[in-house]
């Protein structure tokens, strides 16, 4: 099976023309190096969801920024104190 080659950038110059490098991940994932070894890698959001699943983190479910109230109602328990025999 052929390896295809991925697009590499390095950390300063993503940091010098980070809309190059977006361009350059619309297309494929892009790699961006911090001292010559591969530290980041940017994609899409489109290419996240598919490569993830679409699952959904606890953060992401616990999070409250829509317009979901999250009003969560919980059933009240009952303790019931024991007499003990000794």
């Amino acid at each position: 099976m052929k390896e295809e080659a991925m697009a590499v950038i390095t950390a300063r110059a993503f940091n010098q023309d980070a809309s190059a490098a977006k361009r350059s991940a619309a297309t494929e994932p892009l790699i961006i190096t911090d001292r010559g070894e591969p530290s980041f890698v940017l994609l899409t959001y489109a290419e996240y969801e598919r490569l993830t699943g679409g699952r959904r983190s606890i953060i992401d479910l616990l999070r409250q920024d829509g317009d979901d109230d999250g009003d969560v109602t919980f059933p009240r328990v009952q303790i019931v104190a024991k007499a003990i025999d000794l």
